[in-house]
């Protein structure tokens, strides 16, 4: 079986919500991601951070990104799967929520992210396309 903890990129780092999104930018370019993972004081999951959103829901509202903190840009409900669910649950996950960045979690600790990427890597060519199919739908959000 493969797992989520199989697939996923090892080393993601959370952004404290109190961080500010310049400092989130800073940390995106460092790490070379699109998106950290937002963590509450508990360093539990309270949302995900884009650099889209860091432009769209930030800099193009005329905000400025060193006075607006991560916490304040997260939206919904954050997703996340465990680092031993299966493959199956993984891509059920990002598809049933048309996301396509998903935290894994072990211990109720960030121990990796699972992104496109890491799907194109491990998973057949089928996999991707159902994948793909679901999350680029129209009306996908993220």
């Amino acid at each position: 079986m493969t797992t989520a903890g199989d697939i996923m990129h090892r080393g993601a780092q959370w952004i404290p919500a109190h961080e500010t999104l310049d400092r989130a930018a800073q940390l995106m370019r460092e790490l070379n991601v699109g998106a950290l993972p937002i963590s509450d004081a508990n360093e539990r999951l309270c949302g995900i951070l884009t650099d889209r959103d860091i432009v769209v829901g930030c800099v193009a509202m005329g905000h400025d990104p060193a006075k607006v903190t991560a916490g304040e840009m997260a939206q919904g409900t954050p997703r996340w799967i465990d680092a031993d669910a299966d493959v199956s649950d993984v891509l059920r996950e990002m598809k049933d929520h048309q996301i396509r960045r998903l935290p894994v979690i072990k211990s109720k600790r960030l121990v990796g992210m699972i992104s496109e990427a890491d799907l194109a890597h491990h998973l057949t060519e089928d996999q991707i396309a159902d994948w793909a199919e679901s999350v680029y739908a129209k009306g996908a959000t993220r």
